[in-house]
């Protein structure tokens, strides 16, 4: 319920009642992730999405339905071949949805409405709640920080058991650091295995960094596609001259520092895209020494075949190996024939999606492969 959460902090702000429903499993050709919502509240109005389309109607109807019963419940909708008009995925996946009543009684709206809170104000913390277990517990809710501390719906914990719940915890935290959102299997003696408590683990996690290295014309059409991925994209440049506000209107943050020294201070994880556009030797090399080192996500550098080829000699002498070498993607883009720095940001974000996901970049006519990975991210139990 985190992707929705601006516009249901707002509804329990208001004291309204709602029921929401969120993906909690997808498979094959599903259209939306897990944490993926749709909320509606008492007078009937709706919000947020759980398919794009297919079985909004049918998760409208559960969401009313929770809300005069009272009940959680856990609803797969999946793919007909018998009727086109039946309820189910036309793209021919499937998807399992938790409902979950939040009244203005309900144990678990405390929970939800910190949580809310911590997500508008871009504060990282985990909602963990029960998909499946005993009566009585599917709908419970744990808020987890990320220094462990946590707060319940159920005697201050998520179970009423401290030490399943203090597992629990630990979980949803585990994935808060990942930036992950997915699901935990636990019996009820806190171990590692299904057949007690399957938990969904909500994190909100500050979008990740994007650091655009040039101020040149690609820079300001990658800085806008970056921001509709939904990155943090911060432009620098050594150059005071380039490096501004009127040039780059859309970046979050204008650094004129050597890209090297800044990339040295800054903060950066393992979602971070690094994209090297200078193409000058005396910025690229101290700085592509620095960022292979470095556990992110994405690390790429424009320039021709030639500039290539000159840039890996140069990071070899500067003691570079090839397993550094190997992370770095030079020349930076998919090949779209791009000519225009739009044409161009859009080749360089294409890659960055196709890293992300484990995509192939070919195109899906005629190829076979999968529309929709299964991505570790989405099956978000063990791995962890």
């Amino acid at each position: 319920m985190l992707d929705i959460a601006e516009e249901l902090h707002r509804w329990v702000e208001e004291g309204r009642d709602f029921a929401v429903a969120t993906v909690v499993r997808v498979g094959g050709s599903a259209p939306r992730d897990p944490g993926a919502a749709l909320a509606v509240d008492s007078a009937g109005t709706a919000i947020g999405s759980v398919s794009g389309g297919c079985v909004e109607g049918a998760v409208y109807e559960l969401c009313a339905r929770a809300l005069q019963e009272g009940e959680t419940v856990l609803e797969r909708f999946g793919y007909s071949d018998e009727d086109a008009f039946a309820v189910g995925l036309t793209c021919g996946g499937t998807i399992d949805v938790l409902v979950t009543p939040v009244h203005s009684a309900s144990p678990a709206r405390p929970v939800v409405r910190a949580a809310l809170s911590a997500a508008v104000r871009g504060e990282p913390a985990a909602l963990a709640r029960i998909v499946r277990g005993p009566a009585g517990l599917p709908g419970a809710a744990l808020l987890v920080r990320p220094d462990g501390t946590y707060e319940g719906s159920r005697e201050g914990g998520l179970t009423g058991d401290p030490e399943l719940d203090r597992t629990a915890a630990a979980e949803a935290r585990a994935l808060l650091q990942a930036g992950r959102t997915g699901t935990v299997e636990l019996s009820e003696d806190g171990a590692h295995c299904p057949g007690g408590l399957t938990l969904l683990v909500e994190s909100n996690m500050p979008p990740p960094r994007m650091i655009v290295f040039g101020a040149v014309d690609f820079a300001a059409a990658l800085v806008r596609a970056g921001k509709f991925l939904g990155y943090h994209v911060t432009v620098c440049d050594a150059r005071p001259v380039f490096a501004t506000r009127v040039r780059f209107p859309d970046a979050d943050e204008i650094v004129v520092d050597w890209p090297h020294r800044y990339l040295r201070r800054t903060a950066t994880d393992a979602r971070t895209a690094l994209c090297v556009l200078t193409h000058d030797a005396k910025f690229d090399i101290p700085l592509l020494t620095v960022a292979l080192r470095m556990p992110v996500a994405f690390v790429g550098a424009m320039g021709s075949r030639r500039t290539h080829a000159d840039r890996e000699r140069r990071l070899r002498d500067a003691g570079l190996g090839e397993r550094e070498l190997a992370r770095l993607r030079s020349p930076i883009g998919l090949d779209l024939g791009a000519r225009t720095p739009e044409e161009t940001a859009l080749s360089i974000a294409a890659e960055i999606v196709a890293a992300r996901h484990g995509g192939t970049g070919v195109p899906l006519t005629g190829s076979g492969t999968p529309i929709h990975r299964e991505a570790a991210e989405r099956s978000g139990t063990q791995a962890a």
